[in-house]
């Protein structure tokens, strides 16, 4: 699981400010939001909880998503979220124990 490539988007609450990104290795890269290891958008307005992700079979297809995803309105996005993650949980724990 862990070097799947993947899309993701963190939230630093529910309906709060939201950040998407693409990674090669999600559990890994989401360590690195949650420790603030990089400056960047995530640190700076607390942007740390897993709220939903989705795995691809290849970069291309997790890079082609993720450029989709952030044209898409918020309103979207929120709906993405609350269809698998009603109650805006952070995933990351749940997503370590696969």
């Amino acid at each position: 699981m862990e070097r799947l490539p993947a899309v993701y988007i963190l939230a630093n609450e529910r309906n709060g400010t939201l950040y998407i990104g693409v990674t090669a290795n999600l559990i890994k890269r989401v360590w690195e939001h949650k420790n603030d290891c990089f400056e960047g958008f995530s640190k700076r307005y607390n942007v740390h909880s897993l709220v939903w992700y989705e795995i691809h079979g290849t970069m291309e297809s997790a890079i082609s998503r993720e450029k989709e995803l952030k044209k898409w309105k918020r309103k979207w996005k929120l709906d993405l979220i609350e269809q698998n993650n009603p109650y805006w949980e952070d995933l990351y724990e749940e997503l370590k124990g696969e």
